[in-house]
C-alpha cells in the first residue's frame, strides 16, 4: 500500500507539473504565445485569466500530494473542473476543427489521464481506511 501511495503522490506531482507550467507561460506570454499574431486585448486578457485559473489548479493538485489518501474531495473536485474544460475542448474541436498538436495533448491529459488518476487515488484512499487492506497477491508456489 504504501509503494502504491508514494507512486501515486509521484504520478501527481509530476503531472500537475503540465497545468502549473502551461498557465504561467499563458500568463506571461498571453495568447500571442500559442497563436503568434493576434492583436485582440480582450482576447489576450482573457487568455491570461484562464491561464492564470490553469496555474492555480496545478498548484491544488500539488496541494492535494501531502496525505493524499484523504484528499479525495479536493481531488474529485479538481479532476471535475479539469473534465469540464476537457469537453469544452472537444466541443471546439467538433465546431471548429482540429487544433494543434499540442491542445490535442492537453485534450489527452484532461479526459484521459486526469480521470485515471482520479480513479487511482480513489483506490488508495480506500486502501487507507481502517480495516482496508491490498488484495494478496497469488504466491508462484500456488
Amino acid at each position: 500500500m504504501m509503494d502504491e501511495r508514494r507512486a501515486l503522490q509521484r504520478a501527481v506531482a509530476l503531472a500537475a507539473c503540465i497545468p502549473v507550467a502551461a498557465g504561467l507561460y499563458g500568463v506571461l506570454f498571453g495568447v500571442n504565445g500559442v497563436a503568434g499574431g493576434v492583436e485582440n486585448v480582450s482576447a489576450d486578457s482573457h487568455f491570461r485569466y484562464l491561464s492564470g485559473l490553469l496555474t492555480g489548479i496545478g498548484i491544488l493538485f500539488w496541494f492535494c500530494v501531502p496525505g493524499i489518501e484523504g484528499k479525495t474531495r479536493l481531488f474529485r473536485f479538481l479532476t471535475l473542473v479539469v473534465a469540464l474544460g476537457g469537453l469544452a475542448r472537444l466541443l471546439g474541436l467538433y465546431l471548429t476543427g482540429l487544433p494543434s498538436l499540442t491542445m490535442l495533448g492537453a485534450l489527452g491529459v484532461e479526459l484521459g489521464l486526469t480521470p485515471l488518476l482520479c480513479l487511482w487515488q480513489a483506490r488508495v484512499a480506500s486502501l487507507a481506511r481502517p480495516g482496508n487492506a491490498a488484495p494478496a497477491l497469488p504466491s508462484r508456489d500456488a
